[in-house]
């Protein structure tokens, strides 16, 4: 059975003082390791300026500190970083891909539809992040179905089943990353929300930049009705977490 470690790989602080984490998961198993979004990486810390550029970073709030990478969270539990086989992204935003550089033999797992944005040229995303030619595999629609959703089996070679779910919206590829553990699954779901008070209401006040910051706000909200419906229904089986709220982190 593959173990699931969470590991916090960025901090951000935004412009009005709220704390904001990039919560991706390890992935350990005999087969190797993989990695569930990549964060803030080493050479973002190094040179910030230079691989992200102070606008970004004002206009975000990220912090930079080598001990929050993956790399060295990899380190802290006694594992090797050069043992990442895999990196399964939810999508490709600046505070998701910063740590792919850090493992450039990996393969990079991600939507289709994520992919074409990237080749797009999305103004969204950083170019420098990929400028070490990821090794990507994108996954297109699947009949495979989840609990009644859409599921793209990413095959890892683990010894637990890892699925690709979309929840479109944030952005156009945008998907949750399903792991079954023991006789249930763990859905990380990326952006689908930032804080999990949005499963309960619309009207929190970060549904308001939620709504700002996806490239289609309607299949955004019908992402989270899913995931509404997913918990309710489901919710002895499926347990989930997002990127950012740091309440849904294990303490480290």
């Amino acid at each position: 059975m593959t173990t699931i470690h969470h590991i916090r790989c960025g901090t951000i602080v935004t412009p009005d003082g709220q704390l904001a984490v990039c919560h991706c998961l390890l992935l350990e198993d005999p087969a190797g390791l993989a990695l569930v979004d990549a964060g803030i990486g080493l050479h973002d810390v190094r040179d910030p300026e230079g691989r992200i550029g102070r606008e970004l970073i004002d206009l975000v709030g990220f912090r930079f500190d080598e001990a929050d990478t993956a790399v060295r969270r990899i380190e802290a539990l006694g594992l090797r970083p050069e043992d990442v086989k895999h990196v399964v992204l939810t999508h490709a935003d600046p505070d998701h891909t910063g740590g792919l550089a850090d493992f450039p033999d990996a393969a990079v797992h991600v939507s289709a539809e994520e992919r074409a944005s990237v080749e797009r040229g999305s103004p969204r995303y950083l170019p420098r992040h990929f400028a070490h030619g990821p090794r990507w595999r994108a996954h297109g629609a699947s009949g495979r179905r989840w609990f009644g959703l859409e599921a793209r089996p990413v095959d890892l070679g683990f010894g637990s089943e890892v699925l690709l779910v979309p929840l479109f919206g944030h952005t156009l590829g945008q998907c949750g990353v399903a792991v079954r553990r023991g006789g249930g699954w763990l859905l990380h779901v990326g952006d689908a929300y930032y804080l999990r008070a949005e499963l309960e209401t619309d009207e929190h006040p970060v549904s308001q930049l939620a709504a700002a910051r996806a490239d289609d706000d309607a299949r955004r909200r019908e992402s989270l009705d899913r995931l509404r419906r997913l918990l309710r229904e489901h919710g002895g089986e499926v347990a989930c977490v997002g990127y950012h709220d740091p309440a849904e982190l294990p303490a480290e």
